[in-house]
This record gives C-alpha cells, sequence and structure tokens, in this order.
C-alpha cells in the first residue's frame, strides 16, 4: 500500500494540468486567497474520498482473494489500463498548437468559491480513485497507516502547497518564477501527461495483476 501510495501521490502532484491552473489563480487579482482556497478545496477532496473509503471499510484491510477485494483489485486495474491507453492516445495523437482555456481569460474576476470549485475540476479524479482503490488496505488500528494515509494527501498537494506558500513569502520573485513554470508545463503539456499515465498506468496494472495471482 505504501510504496502505491507514493506513486500515485508523486503523480497527482506532479500533474500539469492544475499546476498551470494554479499559476494562474495565483498571478491574479488577490491570488494568495484564491490560492488558498484552490488548496483548502484540494485538500479537502482528497480527504473526503479517503473518508469515504475508511466508512466503507470500517477502518479493516479487506480480506484478500475475497468478492469486494477482488473487485477493487480489478478497478485498480482497470484504472491503470486506461491510464496507459489514455497516453497512448496522447503520445500518437498529431501536435496540436497551446489553448489556454476559456475560463483563464475571467480569471481575474473570480471568486473564492470559483477558486474552490476549480480545484474540484482540475483534479486528475483517475488517479484520486486508484488511490481510494488502494487505501482500501488501510488498518486504522494502526497509527503507521494513519500516517501513510495523511503523508499521501499532503504528498498530493505538495506542489501547489510550495507554491502557495512562496507567493506569500515572496510574491514579487514568485509570481515571475511561476510564470516561467507555467510556461514551461505548456510548452512540455503533452510530453508530461503521457510520461505520468504510462509510468502510472503501467504500475497500477503490476500491481492489479500481482494482487491478483498472489
Amino acid at each position: 500500500m505504501v510504496v502505491d501510495l507514493v506513486v500515485i501521490g508523486m503523480a497527482i502532484t506532479l500533474g500539469p494540468l492544475h499546476n498551470s491552473g494554479f499559476i494562474l489563480l495565483l498571478g491574479s487579482r488577490h491570488g494568495a486567497r484564491k490560492g488558498l482556497a484552490f488548496l483548502l478545496s484540494w485538500l479537502a477532496n482528497l480527504v473526503v474520498v479517503i473518508a469515504c473509503v475508511v466508512l466503507l471499510t470500517g477502518g479493516t484491510p479487506l480480506l484478500h482473494h475475497s468478492a469486494p477485494s477482488t473487485a477493487v483489485v480489478a478497478a485498480k486495474l482497470a484504472i491503470g489500463v486506461g491510464l496507459v491507453m489514455f497516453g497512448v492516445y496522447r503520445f500518437r495523437r498529431p501536435p496540436r498548437p497551446h489553448k489556454p482555456p476559456s475560463w483563464t481569460a475571467r480569471i481575474d474576476n473570480a471568486s473564492l468559491g470559483t477558486a474552490a470549485a476549480l480545484a474540484w475540476l482540475l483534479q486528475p479524479w483517475a488517479l484520486v480513485g486508484a488511490g481510494a482503490a488502494t487505501a482500501v488496505d488501510a488498518d486504522l488500528s494502526s497509527l503507521s497507516d494513519w500516517l501513510v494515509l495523511t503523508a499521501y494527501c499532503l504528498l498530493a498537494t505538495l506542489s501547489i502547497l510550495a507554491m502557495e506558500l512562496y507567493t506569500v513569502r515572496a510574491p514579487d520573485t514568485a509570481h515571475a518564477r511561476l510564470d516561467g513554470l507555467r510556461t514551461w508545463l505548456e510548452h512540455h503539456q503533452d510530453q508530461l501527461i503521457v510520461n505520468l499515465s504510462l509510468l502510472v498506468g503501467l504500475w497500477l496494472m503490476a500491481s492489479g495483476v500481482y494482487a491478483l495471482v498472489t
């Protein structure tokens, strides 16, 4: 469970789409406050998903090779296959000129509620679902598993947390450097999406197959 959550958490935090959107949000009027709303909403989404899993399992790992356990592993395997297929599709798709989403033109006038909703929209839900499928193995009678789940949520939030703190501490420097980072992310967006999709997808497939056959 630990290694799977580290892989998934790293893939979530490195995703180019939400990082680019968050940088735009930070560069807008009252960007630090909007960034905080985005950050709290992002983290709350992760916590709520994990909490729902814990409620369903009662904080006890599913019995290995039981029907529920097999269904969860199959779902995780399906997510892996989907990510690999998506990565292959994006790799084979002809290059397209980057075109910013329409909402970026209205970012300056976005409210705190809009910033919070943007976090929900930009969250990579396939990866979040894979994290939830992994969290069913958590035993909440163990402090170490509590710490693992907490670390997963923080790891999946690490990039936006770091950018928010940087903007608050050194706004002038942060805006210039983060704008350069956003430009780089936009130029390498397809490559990053392909690499992350293939790497995480193959990992989930291997993990799912191993769980089914052992």
